[in-house]
Formats: C-alpha cells, sequence, structure tokens
C-alpha cells in the first residue's frame, strides 16, 4: 500500500483540517485517474449470481437429508437419536466454520475466502458420499457443514460490501432465493429419484456447481472495502469502477470508507470491536433476528417434514409430496422476498409477515393434535403447514442473512458477521438436534404450540429492536451506530442521515 494511502486508512480521529484537505485532494486524484469506461454493467450480477450458487449449495447440501434420510435409515439402521446425529453433524460443521471463517476473510480477503468455500463445498460432497459407516457419514457431514457454514460467514458478507445501497437488499437476498431453489432441487430430486438412486449420488452431485464456483470466482472483483482497508484506495476506486455508474457514486463511496476508517481506534478492530458499548444495540439487533430465523421452525420443518407427516399417519410418498411443496413455497416467496425487500423494508416485512407465522403453526399443531392425516383435516393439515411456510420464509427468512451482512462496522465487519453466522447455526444445531425429541417427549401437537410461541416472540423482538436499515449505505448505518441513532422507531431517513 502507498505511504498516503496507509496514512488516509489509519489517521487519528483528531486530525487537523489541513490534513483533511490534503487528503481530500488525495481522493481527488485517485478517482480522476480510474477509468470509469472498464466497468462492465453485467459484473455485479455475475459476481451475485456465483455467488448465490453458494446459497444454493448450502439449500442443497442441507435439504437433501429430507430425501435421504429414510434411505440413510434403511441402510444404516438408524433409530431416531442418530437419525438427529447424521441431520445435526452439518449444522455443528456450519458453527465451526461460520466462526473459523472469519479470521481467513480478513486475512486473505472475501473473494479469495470464496474460493476456499467452494473447494470444501466439493471436497465435502465427495467425502459425504463416500463413506461406508455411521460415524464416517457423521464425520463426512461435518466437514460439509464447514463449507456451509463458511459460506453463510463470507457470501452475503463480499455481496453487501460489493453492492451499490440502493441495490443491496436485492442483492443480498438472492443468497437466500438460492438456498430455497438448492432446498427445492433437494427435494425434486428426494421425491422424484428415490426408487432410482440411492442417497449416495444424491449427496455427491452437489460437487459440480461447487466447482462452477470455484472457476467463476478466480474472474470476480474484490471486495472494495476490504482492499481499501488492506491495499489502499487506488485498487478500492479500480473495483469501484466496475460496479458504479459514475464517478461521483465512487468519489462519494471512498469518501465514506476514508472518513470512517479515520474515525476507527485500534480498540474497535476486530473482536475487541464487538464488545465496544456503541455496537451493542447492533449486536443485539443482527443476532436476535439470528436467533428467530432459525428457532422458528422452517429449517425443522425443510429438515423433517416427512417424518412428521409420516409419524401423524401420512404415507411415505405423500409425505416427501407434501416436503417438495414446502420447498416450492420457500424458493417462491424468498423470490418474492428479494424482490420487494429495499422497497418494503426489512423491519416492516417481518412485522407484517410474522403474524401470519404464528397463525399457521397454531393451526398445524391443532390438526397435529387432533390426528387429522385423511379428507379436509388431511387438507387442513397441509395448508397450514404451506401457510406456515409462506410467512416464515417470506418474512424474518428473508431479512436473517441480510440484517447480518449489513448492520456491523467495517473494522470488525469479520468477526461480527462470523457470530452472526455462528448465532445461525448454532440456532439451528439446537432445534434440529432436539425436534425428534420433543416430539417424543410432548407430541406433533404441542411441539408446533411452542413454535408458535417462539413465532411470537419474534414479533416482539423486531418490534422492540430492531430499525429499518433499507436504503441506507453501510456507512450511514455505522454513523448512526456511533451517534446512538440506531434506534428501532428510526426509518430510512433517520438511519441514512445520522
Amino acid at each position: 500500500m502507498h505511504e498516503a494511502e496507509t496514512h488516509i486508512l489509519t489517521a487519528p480521529a483528531g486530525v487537523m483540517s489541513s490534513q483533511r484537505a490534503q487528503d481530500e485532494r488525495h481522493l481527488e486524484r485517485v478517482v480522476s485517474q480510474i477509468d470509469m469506461d472498464k466497468g462492465s454493467p453485467g459484473t455485479l450480477r455475475v459476481a451475485a449470481f456465483v455467488a448465490a450458487i453458494c446459497g444454493g449449495l448450502y439449500g442443497y447440501d442441507t435439504g437433501i437429508i429430507s430425501g435421504a434420510l429414510l434411505s440413510m435409515t434403511d441402510e444404516f439402521g438408524l433409530n431416531h437419536r442418530m437419525q438427529e446425529v447424521v441431520t445435526a453433524a452439518i449444522l455443528a460443521g456450519a458453527v465451526l466454520g461460520a466462526l473459523a471463517t472469519s479470521w481467513l476473510s480478513e486475512k486473505v480477503g472475501r473473494k479469495r475466502t470464496v474460493l476456499v468455500v467452494a473447494a470444501l463445498f466439493a471436497v465435502g460432497a465427495v467425502a459425504c458420499a463416500l463413506v461406508p459407516s455411521v460415524p464416517l457419514l457423521v464425520a463426512g457431514r461435518l466437514l460439509l457443514g464447514v463449507a456451509v457454514g463458511a459460506s453463510t460467514q463470507v457470501v452475503p458478507m463480499y455481496i453487501s460490501e460489493l453492492a451499490p445501497p440502493a441495490k443491496r437488499g436485492n442483492l443480498v437476498t438472492m443468497f437466500n432465493v438460492a438456498i430455497g431453489v438448492g432446498i427445492l432441487a433437494a427435494n425434486i430430486v428426494g421425491f422424484g429419484l428415490h426408487d432410482v438412486w440411492s442417497w449416495r449420488p444424491m449427496v455427491a452431485i452437489a460437487a459440480i456447481p461447487a466447482a462452477i464456483v470455484f472457476f467463476a470466482m478466480l474472474f470476480m472483483p474484490g471486495s472494495p472495502r476490504w482492499v481499501a482497508e488492506n491495499r489502499g484506495l487506488a485498487p478500492a476506486a479500480e473495483i469501484l469502477s466496475q460496479v458504479r455508474d459514475t464517478r461521483h457514486e465512487v468519489r462519494a463511496e471512498l469518501r465514506q470508507i476514508q472518513a470512517i476508517a479515520r474515525d476507527t481506534r485500534p480498540e474497535e478492530t476486530g473482536w475487541r470491536g464487538i464488545g465496544q458499548p456503541w455496537v451493542r444495540p447492533a449486536l443485539i439487533a443482527a443476532l436476535g433476528v439470528a436467533f428467530f430465523t432459525q428457532c422458528g421452525g422452517l429449517e425443522m420443518m425443510i429438515y423433517y417434514a416427512p417424518t412428521f407427516l409420516a409419524d401423524a399417519g401420512f404415507g411415505r410418498s405423500s409425505g416427501l409430496l407434501a416436503s417438495l411443496g414446502v420447498a416450492g413455497v420457500y424458493a417462491v416467496v424468498t423470490l418474492l422476498g428479494c424482490l420487494y425487500v429495499d422497497r418494503i423494508g426489512r423491519r416492516r416485512l417481518m412485522l407484517v409477515m410474522i403474524p401470519g407465522s404464528v397463525i399457521s403453526m397454531i393451526g398445524l399443531g391443532t390438526m397435529f393434535a387432533i390426528g387429522a392425516h385423511g379428507g379436509v383435516g388431511g387438507w387442513l393439515t397441509i395448508f397450514f403447514l404451506l401457510a406456515f411456510m409462506l410467512f416464515n420464509s417470506g418474512g424474518i427468512q428473508v431479512c436473517g442473512w441480510l440484517l447480518g451482512s449489513e448492520m456491523f462496522p467495517l473494522a470488525m465487519r469479520g468477526p461480527a458477521t462470523a457470530l452472526h453466522a455462528a448465532m445461525l447455526w448454532g440456532s439451528n444445531l439446537i432445534v434440529t438436534g432436539t425436534a425428534l425429541s420433543l416430539v417424543h417427549a410432548v407430541g406433533l401437537g404441542t411441539t408446533m404450540w411452542i413454535y408458535a410461541g417462539i413465532n411470537f416472540l419474534s414479533f416482539l423482538f423486531v418490534l422492540f429492536y430492531v430499525p429499518e436499515t433499507a436504503g441506507a449505505s453501510l456507512e450511514d448505518i455505522e454513523g448512526a451506530l456511533r451517534k446512538g441513532n440506531f434506534q428501532p422507531e428510526s426509518g430510512r431517513t433517520a438511519i441514512a442521515a445520522a
């Protein structure tokens, strides 16, 4: 990094106005030297598409267990406890992957970390498909989980740092859409090929898109914010010239990055920065939504819907078909959420959709409690199941990954997003690792009512702790945190003006 650029990124908060003027002149020289004609209007779309394939891999590798678990149980003679262990192993690996990737994404950058994640996806899929025993099956899914967790830490962060504020919600939530597509693909394979394929080729096929991600990411730009922090403003400006339309946009964004870096003190960087009092509102909001995203019951439905319906008296084919419907609703609704989350807003979308999740889960619990699995009762059971998927996946699921990618300050964004991803996967692990045992202990109906209560608590949490971030730049959000304006009642205008 050039000496002048190093000074720009490390200057103390009390720097003299003359020095600020010198920094501004340097920024103007950097911006004047970039060639805006070299930018490709499709760079952002391609980067989002390639990174979203990682979301598809996450969805497929976690969702395939829904159709494969029945075959695994037949081959290895798994009881309900071992079914939980095999299913939850990928989630335990995801927690480890999310935390471990924090260091890597800060050390070598977001782009290179995505390359490592793609390689892990390919190796994990092949290894998992070749295992001869239950312990090695658990180990293989643990390795695959490391890739899944790592992708959820680095991919949304990479896209959020590359995208302009007006498109950030749309582009980041493409990751969610890809998760839905991956889950849908897994259920199509599980339902359509369960009599043709064993579970092994179902798992192994995920290595193909992982290889595509690896080679495509070789040609993608790095994160301009990571590059600015580690290599200087000039290379960051070159990247921004590829993904912004005007020199004015590049200048304004670099100026914000420069100002935030100048105000950042050493104790606010890395893991130390997460403990700063002014960061706490973002930490509470993002981690709380992450917890409720997973503990609301959606992942449980994705993994265990055929098992639950079989326990309720539905046939095996009916259970797999219902699981396919669950995945289809998830994919379609997350796509709609992706298209409208910037227009509607994160907070408003969650507050509108969560009550539907509560009502649907109460209805589903009632159907299970009375043993309705035929005739009108059977149709009502499926209706409430799909209605829950609609409201949950169209609301809090759309925002869960997005908020963690945009709420945290740059100096601590790597560790903070790792903690956020670990919260998502840790919560998922708790739910998945206890769901069947909870059903065995209290019954299907009561289990659904418990999750209805959790969804109600998520509504209260969003109402009192989560502000609106739509339309604000990452630097606007950090500025609101520093000034104490990061409040639930703050609209997007208030955040942007902070």
